[in-house]
């Protein structure tokens, strides 16, 4: 992608490259094992996931039950963190 990023673009670009950091280290190149996964949730979301079962979580979102998650499987985790972040804006505004 060609020139400088909108905030939006830029947090975006950040996800999608996050994901791949972490992919492949232990596992299949493009995907996230249980303990890639806790590694990337340790690092890189210790405050939107501190009270969540990292094992669960995995479990939940490994549609295929393949013990790896690939992009579109992590995907959802994003949406699902986004979905808890706006109702704490919600909140805070009322």
């Amino acid at each position: 992608m060609a020139g400088s990023h909108t905030e939006v673009e830029g947090a975006i670009v950040t996800i999608v490259q996050t994901f791949f950091e972490h992919a492949g280290e232990e596992g299949k190149k493009e995907t996230l094992t249980v303990g890639e996964f806790n590694s990337l949730v340790s690092k890189e979301l210790p405050h939107l996931m501190k009270d969540v079962s990292i094992e669960d979580k995995m479990k939940q979102l490994d549609i295929n039950q393949d013990q790896e998650l690939k992009f579109t499987e992590f995907w959802r985790l994003i949406g699902e963190l986004a979905k808890e972040v706006k109702k704490d804006i919600k909140a805070k505004k009322k």
